[in-house]
């Protein structure tokens, strides 16, 4: 299959809105083919001097317009891709273009798992003191905030690349345990910086029954 496509030092998960500012040429010739013949295009993620997975992206709106061709425009991500070829500049066109091959993907897990998941991620946003807004089981899946558990850039390009749902579940709820243990011996290593200096009452303890 053969994409346009816009690289980015970016990562966009399937089903997630994708607000762009484009504003160089090439990609103000893409989006208004975007408009006119209804094609789809590739964000390749940029990563480590090279480009081997990305997202298809659809366009939804054009929300606004400036005098110089500027343009914020909204689009949704739909598949995964891995990235075959690519050609700085496709015949014709400002813009770049490869092919590439869609990956499959499933969403596939009980409510049982799902929910393991959300009571980590409910865990993870109490011991950061962060406001926490309840999940429904039945329409959360591992990309619903993926982008706001703490996973680093790399972490989230690992997750992208995971086709089963199952194991994307995995990889998050690894991420949920690990981080959760750092953070909580944080919270505890402040509490005994913080008792520094003041003073402490300590229960006398009975050494009467000890053998030595």
């Amino acid at each position: 299959m053969k994409l346009p496509l816009f690289p980015l030092q970016s990562i966009f998960f399937p089903g997630e809105t994708v607000p762009l500012h484009v504003f160089e040429e090439r990609y103000k010739q893409l989006i208004n083919d975007c408009r006119k013949e209804a094609i789809t295009f590739g964000i390749p993620v940029f990563i480590n001097n090279k480009m081997e997975f990305g997202v298809e992206v659809q366009l939804v709106e054009v929300v606004s317009t400036y005098e110089t061709g500027e343009m914020d425009v909204v689009c949704v991500a739909r598949q995964v891709f891995k990235l075959l070829a690519f050609d700085n500049v496709m015949e014709g066109k400002l813009y770049a273009g490869g092919i590439v091959k869609l990956m499959e993907y499933d969403y596939e897990a009980t409510d049982e798992k799902k929910q393991i998941i959300i009571n980590g991620i409910r865990q993870l946003y109490t011991v950061m003191d962060v406001p926490y807004t309840e999940l429904n089981v039945k329409e959360f899946n591992s990309f619903t905030l993926a982008h706001k558990i703490g996973l680093s850039f790399e972490q989230e390009y690992q997750l992208l690349q995971i086709p089963t749902e199952n194991d994307r579940l995995n990889f998050i709820s690894l991420h949920l345990t690990s981080t959760i243990t750092v953070l909580s011996q944080v919270e505890r290593t402040k509490k005994i910086i913080e008792l520094n200096g003041h003073f402490k009452n300590f229960d006398p303890l009975d050494f009467k029954d000890i053998e030595m």
